[in-house]
């Protein structure tokens, strides 16, 4: 279980097809983005991780109204990320962004 560098081999090689396919700020770029997030959440790599998820969240931001569940589910991630990291105040942040979106939603 976890074989995260060819997992994110592949997210890469699909992310630079899907580069190529869509317009900068599809949601299936950022469907992309958040996917590779994981793989470097799931590997230790935290800085890495955010770098992806708000790619993912920026590129949601221009595609989505306000209060989509896609963007509840990048701030859920983000949170991860923070509380993985111990900085549980910004996860907290992050937490009760997505808790927000989903209550509306």
């Amino acid at each position: 279980m976890g074989n995260y560098s060819k997992a994110l081999e592949f997210y890469e090689k699909s992310h630079k097809i899907l580069e190529t396919t869509l317009p900068p700020n599809h949601p299936h770029l950022a469907t992309s983005y958040n996917n590779i997030g994981r793989v470097y959440k799931n590997m230790g790599d935290y800085s890495k991780a955010l770098q992806f998820h708000e790619k993912s969240i920026k590129a949601k931001e221009i595609a989505l109204p306000p209060n989509h569940p896609h963007l509840a589910t990048s701030y859920s991630n983000i949170g991860q990320v923070y509380d993985n990291m111990g900085d549980y105040s910004k996860a907290l942040e992050f937490f009760e962004k997505s808790l927000q979106i989903k209550t509306k939603a």
